[in-house]
Order: C-alpha cells, then structure tokens, then sequence
C-alpha cells in the first residue's frame, strides 16, 4: 500500500520564511517603500508566530504587492531573489528527506500557507511535482489582480485542501498505509493531528510542547 508523505516549506523544509524574505528582498532592492513595507511585514510576521493572523488580511497584502509590478519586472525581481536567498538556503539534509520518501515510492507534496507565485519555483527546486498553496486570482489578461482565489491553505485550511487535492488525484486519504506531515509550526497541528506520523521539525517552543505532550517525534534538519 502506497504512503503518502507531505511537506510544510517554511521553517520546515527550509531555513527562513519565503514570504516574509521576499518582503526584505523588495525593500532591500529598493523595489517598495523599504521601511513602510517591513513595518508592516513584521508585523504580519509577528502575528503568524503568535497564531493570530488573519490569512486573508495577510494574502490580500502580499499578493496586492505582487500586483503592483509589471509581469516582466516581477519575474525577474523573482528570478534574483531565488538566485540570491532560495537557493542558498535549501539544506542537503532537507533535500535528502524529500527524496528518501520519493525513493520509497510515496506521493509526495509541498502544502504551504504561502501563496503560490512564491512558492511553486521553491517547490521545483526540491524536485517535488506536487504543491499546495494559496492561489493568487488572475484576470482574463493573465495577470494578478493583488485578490485571493479561493481560501487560504493555512491551518485548518491546509486539511479541507488536501483532501480535495487527493480527491481530485483518485487516491482520498484513507487509501494510503501510512501518512506522514513534517511541519515547524503549531499552526499546521490540524493535519499533523489527522495523519498517522506526525513529525515536528524544527519546530517552535509552541510545537515543541505539543509535540512531547503527543509523542510525536522531533528532528532538527537545521539550526534556525
């Protein structure tokens, strides 16, 4: 019977948080009002961490600012921006997990609350063919509109849009022997609370203590 074996990104598989790094690559390139962005950056930041983000009010944010650019001038802001803090932040060791469950056949995913034009880039890079993230909205020209297309891929978001996404595969969630979720965050306990090994990796002191008083194992891939 095949396992299925997901993947939190930020903190997790990597090092930093791509959203909130992509926000200080902006300001540092001199790309938005640098000290008007990180302000309120930080800000959101300090409410994930704390648990009381609202992931809407924070997209709407994010993806507002990446509609602010012309398509042409923003993939290249995002081409840099892999070149210069992606790709020197993907570990050996993150890397060796992903494909140790690819070698042993797994299905395997990336299910972030980050939006997917940050995201879907990261994802390749760690050879991992599916991804869930939040989806930006697009006009009929193809570009962002800055709005949320469907809800946020965040807490227990991260659940309802699994199951769709296995749905939509043929393969629901009971079909697999073993289910595996790695994740830093206490935000991601819903579907660490629904699968079958749950690993707390990384994880913050919130995490941490849940994590001892469940049982689940901890690693450490990095020292963040």
């Amino acid at each position: 019977m095949k396992n299925l074996a997901l993947f939190d990104l930020d903190h997790t598989l990597l090092p930093i948080d791509s959203d909130h790094e992509w926000g200080e690559f902006l300001a540092r390139v001199g790309a938005v009002d640098g000290d008007a962005y990180r302000a309120r950056n930080d800000a959101f930041f300090a409410q994930y961490n704390a648990g009381v983000l609202d992931p809407v009010e924070y997209l709407e944010f994010a993806l507002g600012t990446l509609a602010a650019f012309p398509r042409a001038e923003l993939d290249a802001l995002y081409a840099r921006y892999m070149r210069e803090v992606i790709e020197p932040a993907i570990t050996p060791q993150a890397i060796q997990l992903v494909r140790d469950h690819q070698a042993a056949g797994d299905l395997v995913a990336i299910i972030t609350a980050t939006n997917h034009f940050i995201t879907a880039p990261i994802a390749a890079a760690f050879g991992v063919e599916h991804h869930i993230a939040a989806m930006p909205e697009f006009d009929a020209a193809g570009m962002l509109t800055g709005r949320l297309a469907g809800t946020p891929t965040s807490g227990p978001g991260k659940v309802v849009h699994m199951h769709a996404w296995l749905e939509r595969l043929g393969q629901p969630f009971d079909s697999f022997g073993r289910s595996y979720f790695y994740s830093d965050s206490h935000n991601d306990i819903p579907l660490l609370s629904i699968v079958s090994h749950p690993v707390a990796t990384n994880p913050g002191k919130a995490l941490a203590s849940h994590a001892r008083e469940q049982g689940w194992p901890t690693i450490q891939l990095f020292n963040d």
